[in-house]
C-alpha cells in the first residue's frame, strides 16, 4: 500500500511553476497577476486567502487581495469584478466563497472572463471540460487527477466511482477521468446498492462530507481511494473514508490532511500561470 503524498506533490508543482513564471516575467518584464475578492468576515475564508497569498510569493506571481465587506451591495462587487475582468495585469480572479446570504454568487462568477476563470466554476468552463475542449478545471479534481499522474496510477480503460456530485468536486471530477479514457460511475445521496458499486471501483474518490463514509467493505482489494473530504472531528481534520481500515486493502490512498488538499492550491496557481501564458 502506497500513501500518496499530497503535500510533497504540491512542493514539486510550485518549483515548476516558479520556473515558469520566472520565465514569463523575463519575457515580458510584468508578473503574472491573482486577483482575489474576498467579501465579508469569514473567519475560514480569511485562512484559505492568507494561505493562497502566501503560495502565490513563493512561486512569483503577484497576489491581490480585494477586500469588500459582508453589507456590500450586489452592484458593488459585481462593479468591481467586472474591473478586474478589465485589467490586463490580472491574469486571474477568484472569488472566495462562501459568499454573504443576501448576494447572487452566479451572477458575481459570471463576471469573471471564462479566460481568467482560474477556479475554474464558471458554466462555460464546465461545459468546455465536459466537452474536452480547452479551459480550466475546478482545481480540487484538476489535483486529483495530477496525484494518480504523478504516482502512475493508470487511468486509461479503469473503473472509477465518484461519490458526490458537486459542480465543484463531482461533476468536474466525473468529467475529467472521462476525459482520461475512464469509465465513470457517479453516485450520490440517492444512489441505491452503493457499496456493490463501489467495491466494482479501481479509481474511488470520495467527496461527500461524512466523516468515516467510506469503508473497507465499500473497497475492491488493490483499489486506488481518493479521500477529497475535510471534516472536521474532535478538533482534528478528517476525510470520508476510513483510513485505517481501508489502507489495509487500497493499492494508494489519500491521506486527510495531507493528501488531496495542498493540490488545490497548487492547481489555482497552475491555473493562473497558464492563463498568463496564453493571454500573450
Amino acid at each position: 500500500m502506497t500513501v500518496i503524498d499530497g503535500k510533497q506533490v504540491a512542493a514539486q508543482i510550485r518549483a515548476e511553476l516558479k520556473e515558469r513564471a520566472a520565465a514569463f516575467e523575463a519575457k515580458y518584464a510584468k508578473k503574472i497577476g491573482l486577483a482575489v475578492v474576498h467579501i465579508g468576515d469569514d473567519p475560514a475564508s480569511e485562512v484559505y486567502v492568507r494561505n493562497k497569498v502566501k503560495a502565490c510569493a513563493e512561486v512569483g506571481i503577484s497576489s491581490s487581495v480585494c477586500r469588500l465587506s459582508s453589507g456590500v451591495s450586489q452592484r458593488e462587487a459585481e462593479s468591481l469584478v467586472e474591473g478586474l475582468a478589465a485589467d490586463g495585469d490580472v491574469h486571474g480572479i477568484l472569488v472566495q466563497l462562501p459568499l454573504p446570504a443576501h448576494l447572487d454568487e452566479r451572477a458575481i462568477l459570471a463576471k469573471i472572463p471564462v479566460k481568467k476563470d482560474v477556479d475554474g466554476f464558471s458554466a462555460e468552463n464546465l461545459g468546455r471540460l465536459v466537452r474536452n475542449e480547452e479551459g480550466f478545471a475546478a482545481c480540487t479534481p484538476l489535483g486529483v487527477m495530477e496525484l494518480l499522474s504523478r504516482y502512475g496510477v493508470p487511468v486509461c480503460g479503469k473503473r472509477a466511482v465518484v461519490i458526490g456530485r458537486s459542480n465543484i468536486v463531482g461533476k468536474p471530477m466525473a468529467a475529467l477521468l472521462l476525459n482520461a479514457d475512464a469509465t465513470v460511475t457517479v453516485c450520490h445521496s440517492r444512489t441505491q446498492n452503493l457499496g456493490e458499486i463501489c467495491r466494482e471501483a479501481d479509481i474511488l474518490v470520495s467527496a461527500v462530507g461524512r466523516t468515516g463514509f467510506v469503508t473497507a467493505d465499500m473497497v475492491k482489494e488493490g483499489a486506488t481511494v481518493i479521500d477529497v473530504g475535510i471534516n472536521r472531528e474532535n478538533g482534528k481534520l478528517c476525510g470520508d473514508v476510513d483510513f485505517a481500515a481501508v489502507s489495509e486493502k487500497a493499492a494508494f490512498i489519500t491521506p486527510v490532511p495531507g493528501g488531496v488538499g495542498p493540490m488545490t492550491v497548487a492547481m489555482l496557481l497552475k491555473n493562473t500561470v497558464t492563463a498568463a501564458e496564453r493571454s500573450v
